[in-house]
């Protein structure tokens, strides 16, 4: 199948793709692709285009081009090759880069242009670039002929220009002169003027909303809900009550000030009428009634404030544990098929990171929110019906902070995105060289991998300063813009109280009064940048729940089928063929029958599928044709649990959990006692070794078992398996990474754990499996080449026989080397003999 956008017809020729369009791939398997390209995450024009030639190639069946974080999604047909498509790609970026900027590079190009050059038009194509126009004669020879009387020239665009921009000025003198006689009428500028701000930029935050990630097998969108909808789920109670909370604390905060403005004019006028009214007329009782009222509203003010941010913080943290929960029970769930493709520490990321940012968050943020837009709500109105001469002077600074806030938004996305790449680039190398510590120390790279850390958290430092030079000069211009209307009010209140249009008891609870909310607007860069960093956070939680889990029932979600009476363990796969995505079968036809209360062993050349066989079995992967019965019912009709509680699998190689080695034996059967524990520790070999030790049992094993040998490690492995007691058992590679002795010991285990016990043994080393029941030999493709006993196939003369004695000559060769050694070691050195 090809993968053509086009091709068969001709097309113009394509400038090729600037410098700063460099690709770089992030993740290249059969049937997907994701690359960084840098001109995408700095221009949507680019990306929107680049989707749209994508699509049209033929095989692409999913492309998406992430304007915020520069990367490139590309689903396509496995069956074609990944260099093709990389091919395809690039070609896609320079006819996107051209198509968006094409007029521009068009008029260079008739600058650069060989003499006579001109350039084909392609048919049927609306955005060819026009052919440059034939030079004069005098100029095909060389440079032009500057003696040439020119032609008419066009008048200069000056003076309309200047003349444009002194009407545009008388104009806003104009209308400023209408707004300072009509307050209103400003206001309802301002109103506007910032609804339509904050309309655009939440019209563009909605498309960021959920900005795309490294999960790259999303499922569809969720519902059409608000995002923190769907993050606050069941606890959307909680939230309403601590914003109730969070609007009464703003209410009662904003009487404060009417409070002291009150007691100012007690003290300027000796007295308060309305006091008077109540029957309080001396000015001692009536100050010390204000003061008194002053204390009980700053104390109501101070308790609601504990409280809503106290409620917002509980919100934030039994969020977080929810999403946190859902997401490792959704993660634990996931099919091998991406656990396998994908790295690790993508979902590590989202489980801590991402959902780490949710909390702080919720604690923060909307409780800011909250008391902003009740400061706006309270003195809009009142300005509004007191005093509207000064509202619009008051409220003017709000449409420029909310263009400046939002412009910081749009720039803090992109700074914020790269800043994320660089920290997931950066943790997984550090978890990656943590892992691989033995050949780093064994090839003597520390200080390379130490400038190789070093680079990269230099550019994640760079990044996170970027992020932060620009929230701070967002928050000092807020704060500018918030203080200028104080001395604004000020001084035009101040004037009309002079000229008689208002009086002192009015204006003077309005000057404090602006500062309640336009001061908070100096958080409202911090507070669009947390949301910011929450939603996009909160984009990759959501991804990750979508993705397809293993189905818990049945095949196609019908009841599962379930195992009645104890299982025989008898196993047979008839006609079997299964191929990882985008490869050849590596089992083709397969049929094979594994009797039940005996060992079987399959062996066979490297890539003949044998441990795909287990991974079948295990459901861990699914089928592509074919049958696999368990004690004659279908392993696809049968629940994942039951499936896997009744077979025990060992691995080549086993992973000890960061506890001790009481608790990893004990790990998948809890409830089993010490006694319990310890007799399966004497059937796989690994009692004595573990009474050696100073702590027995409590022994901590480290990361991954790091404490232990690795026959250590495999035998407490097979402890815990035993411990568990399945009817078949499935040994992959047990014995492969240890020593002789040790295999011995384990084999003696596996022979006494074994007896009447369905045991599938799969194995290299072909001394680990002579006394099995019935030894299968596979050839490449999965194909049975031959069955029998030991004794049978030794016989034959055929792949397994060629097999043997090639294993069993190396092991004699090692065998004489080793007693050779042993034997040279033990005799007396001769004496030196003198010339």
């Amino acid at each position: 199948m090809s993968l053509l956008l086009e091709e068969q017809r001709p097309t113009a020729p394509r400038p090729p793709a600037p410098e700063a369009a460099r690709l770089r791939p992030l993740s290249v398997i059969p049937g997907r692709q994701r690359w960084h390209v840098d001109v995408v995450g700095r221009d949507p024009a680019v990306a929107r285009l680049l989707e749209e030639l994508l699509l049209a190639g033929t095989g692409i069946q999913r492309a998406r081009a992430n304007p915020v974080t520069g990367r490139v999604l590309v689903v396509h047909d496995p069956a074609i090759p990944s260099a093709q498509v990389a091919t395809v790609l690039g070609e896609a970026v320079g006819r996107a880069v051209f198509a968006a900027h094409g007029s521009g590079a068009g008029r260079r190009r008739e600058h650069t242009s060989g003499p006579g050059t001109s350039t084909p038009a392609a048919p049927g194509r609306a955005e060819t670039a026009p052919a440059p126009a034939a030079l004069p004669s005098s100029e095909k020879d060389g440079a032009p002929d500057r003696t040439t009387a020119p032609g008419p020239r066009t008048s200069s665009p000056g003076p309309l220009v200047r003349g444009a921009v002194g009407a545009i000025a008388v104009g806003c003198a104009w209308l400023c002169r209408k707004l300072l006689t009509r307050p209103l009428v400003g206001l309802g500028v301002a109103l506007t003027a910032t609804a339509a701000v904050v309309k655009r930029a939440s019209g563009r935050s909605t498309a960021q909303d959920t900005p795309h990630t490294d999960v790259h097998e999303a499922a569809d969108e969720s519902t059409g809900r608000h995002p923190l909808l769907r993050m606050l789920g069941p606890h959307r109670r909680m939230a309403a009550w601590a914003c109730l909370l969070s609007t009464i604390g703003q209410i009662v905060e904003a009487a404060v000030f009417v409070l002291i403005a009150a007691g100012v004019l007690l003290l300027a006028n000796g007295g308060n009428a309305t006091l008077a009214q109540l029957g309080i007329t001396a000015f001692p009782g009536q100050l010390a009634f204000l003061a008194g009222a002053t204390a009980l509203v700053c104390l109501a003010s101070s308790a609601l404030n504990y409280s809503a941010t106290a409620a917002w913080h509980d919100v934030g943290h039994e969020v977080e544990h929810d999403w946190r929960v859902r997401t490792h029970a959704h993660a634990q769930r996931l099919p091998m098929a991406y656990l396998e493709d994908e790295r690790t520490h993508h979902i590590a990321s989202v489980l801590s990171d991402d959902i780490g940012q949710i909390g702080p968050f919720l604690g923060n943020a909307p409780h800011e929110a909250v008391q902003l837009a009740t400061s706006i709500a309270l003195l809009v109105p009142v300005f509004c019906f007191m005093a509207p001469q000064l509202a619009w002077i008051a409220f003017a600074p709000i449409p420029l902070m909310a263009w400046l806030s939002y412009r910081h938004y749009d720039r803090a996305v992109n700074e914020q995105a790269v800043a994320n790449e660089r920290r997931t680039g950066m943790s997984g190398r550090i978890s990656e060289t943590l892992q691989a510590a033995i050949t780093v120390k064994s090839s003597c790279t520390e200080t390379h991998e130490d400038e190789r850390l070093a680079d990269l958290s230099l550019q994640y430092t760079e990044a996170n300063k970027r992020t932060d030079r620009g929230t701070a000069a967002q928050g000092l211009i807020v704060r500018a813009c918030a203080m200028a209307a104080l001395p604004t009010v000020l001084l035009f209140g101040g004037m009309a109280v002079f000229s008689g249009q208002m009086s002192a008891a009015v204006v003077t609870p309005l000057i404090e009064m602006p500062g309640l909310a336009l001061y908070r607007l100096s958080r409202l860069g911090a507070v669009t940048d947390q949301y910011q960093r929450a939603l996009a956070a909160f984009g990759r939680v959501e991804r990750t729940n979508q993705l397809p889990i293993e189905p818990a029932t049945g095949r196609d979600e019908l009841p599962a089928v379930p195992l009645t009476g104890p299982v025989t363990g008898r196993i047979d796969l008839r006609d079997v063929t299964f191929s990882y995505p985008g490869r050849p079968p590596v089992i083709s036809n397969l049929s094979l029958e594994v009797p039940a209360g005996r060992t079987t062993a399959i062996v066979g050349v490297t890539g003949a599928g044998k441990s795909t066989i287990a991974k079948l079995l295990l459901r861990l992967r699914d089928r592509d044709d074919g049958l696999i019965l368990l004690d004659g019912v279908d392993v696809n009709d049968l629940s994942l649990q039951d499936l896997r509680r009744t077979i025990g699998y060992v691995g080549q190689d086993p992973y000890l959990f960061d506890t001790t080695i009481g608790d990893n034996i004990r790990y998948g059967a809890f409830d089993a006692s010490d006694d319990q524990v310890t007799a399966a520790a004497r059937i796989a070999g690994a009692h004595d070794f573990v009474q050696a030790l100073p702590l027995g049992y409590r022994t901590p094993v480290g990361e991954r078992g790091a404490a232990l040998s690795g026959g250590q490690r495999q035998r407490v492995s097979l402890a815990r398996t035993i411990l568990r007691d399945p009817p078949v058992v499935i040994l992959d590679e047990a014995t492969s990474a240890v020593d002789n002795e040790t295999e011995a010991a384990i084999q003696r285990a596996l022979n006494a754990f074994g007896h009447q016990r369905t045991m599938l043994v799969i194995a290299h080393r072909l001394s680990t499996v002579r006394d099995a029941d019935l030894i299968y030999v596979l050839d490449s493709g999965g194909v049975p080449a031959e069955r029998g006993t030991h004794q049978e196939l030794v016989q034959q003369g055929g792949l397994y026989a060629n097999l043997w004695k090639l294993q069993a000559g190396e092991q004699t060769r090692r065998t004489t080397a080793r007693k050779a050694g042993k034997k040279a070691a033990s005799r007396p050195a001769k004496p030196a003999v003198e010339s």
